[in-house]
């Protein structure tokens, strides 16, 4: 009985972790998708729109759209460039990504793009209460 018993503990052991382990991969592959596809749309906005330009800079509000749905984002301006940022939330609200981009005057350097996905939606990443998700990050310079 005994034998028995340790034998069924191990096995429920062993199927708890592999339970967990797969639940960490879907988060992590749904945050990484998350984070891809804000690259994605911020990359458009720069290179079809011309949205982050050094120039175009104004002062003004802009807009990206992202997933169907428009969103704000935040511009701070230096000589040496400007600094956009924004939350983007993805797939109906159920997950989110940060999206910042550098960008120097014409001629200046090089843009740097880079998004932090999560596996959870922006409440959740907000919220102050320290609330677990899972986050992945991509970049791309041009």
């Amino acid at each position: 009985m005994s034998v028995m018993l340790s034998f069924g503990l191990a096995l429920g052991s062993l199927s708890y972790k592999q339970q967990v382990l797969a639940s960490s991969a879907i988060a992590s592959q749904y945050a990484f998708y998350a984070a891809d596809a804000a690259l994605e749309c911020a990359l458009y906005a720069d290179q079809q729109q011309n949205l982050f330009a050094y120039e175009a800079y104004d002062g003004s509000a802009k807009s990206m759209v992202c997933d169907g749905n428009a969103f704000s984002v935040a511009q701070i301006s230096s000589p040496s460039q400007v600094v956009s940022t924004t939350r983007v939330p993805l797939d109906a609200g159920k997950h989110c990504a940060d999206i910042s981009v550098y960008k120097p005057p014409v001629g200046g350097g090089t843009t740097y793009l880079f998004s932090q996905g999560y596996d959870v939606s922006c409440g959740t990443v907000a919220s102050p209460g320290g609330a677990r998700f899972v986050a992945r990050g991509l970049n791309a310079r041009y």
